[in-house]
């Protein structure tokens, strides 16, 4: 568990659905939250990319996180939100299917990721919080939107 995303012993996390699952990532890194709107699509960008919207004079890119994990075909409701953040001093997107709650972990309700062996690739894990009967994935949203990713969304932008 990577210390660093506490304060106060208290990891403080948006927690939100993608498919089946609840994934949490770190409050402080959420700018707000939206309801989905449509994206102007940019040519040649990679098919989580959705294009980008205007707000407030900021282009913003936008990731659709169910590509991304390839959790299948994505749908858009009145549930699909777009969470707002501020990741490595730039504004990102990412769309959600919803957005459950704001949830208060300590260091004994979060426990390691699992190790899957060279199939996949889970250097973003934090690890598998619990409260109450929930299980969420906690995912350190920098490590996600790795550098090179962060490149490809910093030249769209522009």
């Amino acid at each position: 568990m990577d210390n660093t995303l506490m304060n106060d012993g208290v990891l403080e996390a948006l927690a939100f659905k993608l498919g089946n699952e609840e994934y949490g990532i770190k409050i402080l890194k959420v700018q707000e939250i939206r309801g989905y709107e449509s994206v102007t699509r940019i040519a040649s960008a990679p098919e989580h990319v959705k294009g980008v919207v205007n707000l407030r004079g900021t282009i913003v890119p936008i990731v659709d996180m169910r590509i991304k994990f390839k959790l299948g075909e994505p749908t858009y409701n009145q549930f699909t939100v777009v969470i707002i953040l501020n990741i490595q001093d730039r504004v990102v997107g990412m769309v959600v299917d919803s957005v459950s709650d704001v949830i208060s972990l300590t260091a004994d309700q979060i426990k390691p990721a699992p190790d899957l062996g060279g199939a996949l690739t889970t250097d973003y894990l934090v690890g598998l919080g619990t409260v109450d009967e929930r299980m969420i994935i906690l995912v350190d949203i920098d490590r996600l939107m790795s550098s090179e990713e962060m490149g490809v969304i910093e030249s769209i932008a522009a």
